[in-house]
C-alpha cells in the first residue's frame, strides 16, 4: 500500500471585515490619489471583487505591490480621460492614456453594453491602459444586462511564458473571460489565464509559504519546478494551459496569442512578441506597460428572431446542474456559480482578508475594523 503523503498545508488565516466598508476604505484610497470619486468608487468594485468572489491573488493584496506603484510612478494617470480614436457605431477604438484599467476597462464595457442595445453589437477596443483586475468582473457587467461579455486583454510588454519548445520569455498570461446570464444570481463566469495560472496564484502561494502542484512552472530546461518564489527570481515560467505540448499545450499558447492579435494588435497597444523580446537572456522581463483590451458585449435578444435568450439559456444552465455527479459532495456546477454563491456568504459574513494583507491595508491608514476571524484560503482553491 502507498504511505499517505504529507498532509496539505492549513490555510492561512484571515480576518474578516465588512464588505461595504471594504469598499469605501478602497475608494477613499484611490479618490486620494486622485481618482475622481465616481471612478475610484468603480475601480474599488473591481478590486475588490477579487476578495469577494475569489480568487483573492486579484484582490486587495495587489493595491500595495501593483495599483499604488502604477499611480505613484506615473505609469498610470490618476486624472486621466479616455479618448476615442474612431467610432464605426458598433464598434470603437480607445486610448485608454494610462488611465486606471480598474475603472477604464468596466467603463469600455458599459460603452459596449450601449452600443450593443442600439445594433446587436458592441465592441470596443482599448490601447495605453494598465492592468484592470479580474476580467470577469468587466465581462459580468454585460450580463447585468442580460447579454453576453466578452473581455480579453494582453500584458502590454511584459513577457511570462515561452513558446512550446521555445527558450524566449515571449508572452504575458493574456487573460480570457466570457459571462453570460445564467441561473438567477448566478451568471456563467468564466475568467481564466491562457497560462496553467496567472502570476497573481504564484505570488500568493509564495507569500504563505506554500509549495505548487507540479504543472505550474518550468525550469528552462522544462523540468517542474514547485517553489513559487522561482518565479520572481526569473529562473522558472508560467506553464500554458493543456501542460505539454504532447498533452495540449498548443490550445493554451493558441489562446494566448489570439488574445494578442485581438486585445493589443487590432488597437496598436503593445504586443509581447515583438523584436525586444529577442535581444535579452530569455527570462521573464519587460513592463504590464501600454496594455490592451477588447471589450465586446452581444445583445442576444435583438439576434434571436423568436426566443428569449435568458429562458433559453436558463433552461441550459438548468440542465446541466441536474447532471448527476460522481460524488454527492461535489454536485456539477458551471463556473460562476462557487463565486455567487461566496460572494452571497462574504456580504453577510464579511471579506476574508489574510492577516498580513490586512496589516498592509490598516498600514495605509485604512479604516478597517475587524469583524472577526476565519481560516478559510479566501477563495484561492477555485
Amino acid at each position: 500500500m502507498t504511505p499517505p503523503g504529507p498532509a496539505p498545508a492549513p490555510p492561512p488565516p484571515t480576518v474578516l471585515v465588512g464588505h461595504d466598508r471594504l469598499l469605501a476604505a478602497v475608494t477613499g484610497l484611490f479618490a486620494g490619489y486622485g481618482v475622481p470619486h465616481r471612478r475610484a468608487a468603480t475601480a474599488a468594485a473591481a478590486l475588490c471583487h477579487g476578495d469577494l468572489t475569489g480568487p483573492a491573488s486579484h484582490g486587495v493584496a495587489n493595491l500595495t505591490r501593483l495599483y499604488l506603484p502604477l499611480l505613484t510612478s506615473g505609469r498610470a494617470d490618476p486624472a486621466a480621460t479616455p479618448e476615442v480614436l474612431g467610432d464605426l457605431g458598433a464598434c470603437a477604438v480607445v486610448d485608454a492614456r494610462r488611465a486606471l484599467g480598474l475603472w477604464a476597462a468596466a467603463e469600455a464595457m458599459d460603452d459596449a453594453v450601449e452600443r450593443a442595445r442600439r445594433y446587436g453589437i458592441g465592441l470596443v477596443s482599448v490601447g495605453g491602459a494598465t492592468h484592470f483586475g479580474c476580467a470577469g468582473f468587466h465581462a459580468a457587467r454585460a450580463a447585468a444586462h442580460g447579454m453576453i461579455g466578452i473581455v480579453a486583454s494582453n500584458c502590454g510588454g511584459q513577457r511570462i511564458a515561452r513558446p512550446p519548445h521555445g527558450t524566449l520569455a515571449m508572452l504575458g498570461t493574456n487573460p480570457l473571460a466570457v459571462a453570460a446570464p445564467a441561473l438567477p444570481d448566478h451568471p456563467f463566469v468564466l475568467d481564466m489565464s491562457t497560462t496553467v495560472v496567472p502570476t497573481g496564484r504564484i505570488r500568493a502561494a509564495a507569500r504563505h509559504g506554500e509549495p505548487l502542484p507540479e504543472g505550474w512552472l518550468e525550469d528552462a530546461a522544462g523540468r517542474p519546478v514547485t517553489d513559487p518564489g522561482a518565479f520572481d527570481r526569473g529562473t522558472a515560467y508560467l506553464r500554458w494551459l493543456g501542460g505539454d505540448p504532447d498533452t495540449g499545450a498548443y490550445k493554451g499558447f493558441g489562446l494566448g496569442l489570439a488574445v494578442e492579435l485581438l486585445a493589443a494588435v487590432v488597437p496598436g497597444a503593445a504586443v509581447g512578441p515583438a523584436p525586444e523580446a529577442l535581444t535579452g537572456d530569455g527570462r521573464p522581463h519587460g513592463r504590464d506597460d501600454d496594455i490592451g483590451f477588447l471589450l465586446l458585449a452581444i445583445d442576444a435578444d435583438a439576434l434571436r428572431p423568436h426566443e428569449d435568450f435568458t429562458a433559453a439559456a436558463q433552461r441550459m444552465f438548468r440542465a446541466l446542474l441536474r447532471c448527476p455527479p460522481l460524488d454527492a459532495r461535489t454536485p456539477v456546477r458551471y463556473p460562476g456559480w462557487w463565486e455567487a454563491e461566496r460572494a452571497r456568504a462574504r456580504r453577510r459574513a464579511g471579506v476574508p482578508l489574510a492577516v498580513g494583507v490586512h496589516r498592509e491595508l490598516t498600514g495605509l491608514g485604512l479604516e478597517l475594523p475587524e469583524q472577526g476571524t476565519a481560516t478559510e484560503a479566501s477563495g484561492e482553491e477555485r
